[in-house]
């Protein structure tokens, strides 16, 4: 069971993005990609997609890197040039889950890749790699800033016609307590850094006489510290955004990988939602998700995607985001500077 004071303590450990000790690499047929890669992902080789061979770039790229000051630059667009359009009612809210009709038993596994203005953040190809092998689907809720820092990675995860890109804030500000013109840019920067990564992937795919990758805009929003209220939802769905939550934490509990990723295919539901991290916190999120995948398979869930799930059924929204319980997130309201995208503050300070 995944207990919410484990769950919270895990969240925590996450969101301060503490040292990350790296994992051993996994076996040679999970980290390298099984086959020649089709579609836009030909633009890589086999190497290049998975998990560098080389130890010690491995750990680099899953490293979090503390900077000297604020990184609070803006990307070479301010605000993205592709409307959304407008969100049906029924997206509305803040969505937990979605329900499914009977016999459809997908579950969506959600990964958070997370950057806020004072460190650069790392990227976790074990997890993808893993997912990759298995055939996995997934939905990832990138930072603007995150992008910026891992055009390659941003573009691959892109690339993949089994992944999807959602907007998770430019440096994962606090929605919550983040005054509306903070919350403005910090949304519009994100979309205009995924349309310039769309449009450098659309280039090489042109360069090689491939088609284009047909990609749409953001139009999912993963709210950080899963912080909003009523009057942020309805600005981010009046933007053409659909909130998406969870209803089952995948990080926390205690135990090894295995039972961690047992408590993950017991605790969901037809229509889960899955949180989780691809930025290597916790630090063995890759082996859990690898020993997660066939649990799942084995109770006849399928992966799919945030909008496949969403085109396939009613989502369950509630009005405020939180973690495992209303309320829950809110000690995260005074953690950081900069509403939420800057250095942790000393206990006591405001």
């Amino acid at each position: 069971m995944i207990t919410r004071s484990a769950t919270l303590a895990a969240l925590l450990l996450c969101v301060a993005f503490g040292l990350s000790p790296a994992l051993g690499a996994g076996p040679d047929n999970i980290s390298r990609i099984a086959s020649a890669p089709s579609g836009p992902l030909a633009l890589w080789t086999p190497d290049q997609l998975a998990e560098p061979r080389n130890a010690a770039q491995a750990k680099a790229e899953r490293s979090i890197r503390q900077l000297a000051a604020p990184d609070n630059n803006a990307p070479a667009r301010l605000a993205p040039v592709e409307p959304l359009p407008t969100l049906p009612e029924a997206r509305h809210g803040v969505i937990r889950r979605v329900l499914l009709s009977s016999g459809d038993k997908r579950v969506a596994l959600t990964f958070d890749l997370c950057e806020r203005s004072v460190h650069v953040t790392g990227y976790d190809a074990r997890l993808v790699d893993a997912l990759r092998a298995a055939n996995a689907k997934a939905t990832f809720f990138a930072g603007g800033k995150w992008l910026r820092s891992h055009p390659e990675r941003g573009m691959q995860l892109m690339a993949d016609r089994r992944f999807e890109l959602g907007n998770h804030a430019w440096t994962h500000a606090n929605m919550a307590v983040a005054p509306a013109e903070f919350r403005k840019w910090q949304l519009d920067w994100t979309s205009a850094q995924y349309e310039l990564l769309r449009d450098e992937l659309n280039r090489r795919l042109a360069a090689r006489g491939m088609a284009a990758s047909n990609l749409g805009p953001f139009n999912l929003f993963r709210l950080p510290f899963g912080r909003g209220g009523a009057e942020v939802t309805r600005f981010l769905n009046g933007q053409g955004f659909a909130v998406i939550q969870w209803d089952v934490v995948g990080e926390g509990g205690t135990g090894n990988a295995q039972a961690r990723a047992q408590a993950i295919a017991d605790a969901v539901r037809p229509g889960s939602i899955v949180l989780l991290h691809a930025n290597a916190m916790p630090k063995d999120t890759a082996e859990v998700v690898r020993r997660l995948l066939p649990l799942l398979a084995r109770k006849g869930y399928a992966t799919a995607t945030v909008s496949e799930l969403l085109a396939a059924g009613r989502p369950e929204v509630v009005e405020d985001g939180y973690f495992t319980l209303p309320g829950d997130n809110r000690i995260y309201d005074d953690m950081f500077a900069g509403y939420g995208s800057g250095e942790r503050r000393a206990a006591g300070r405001k």
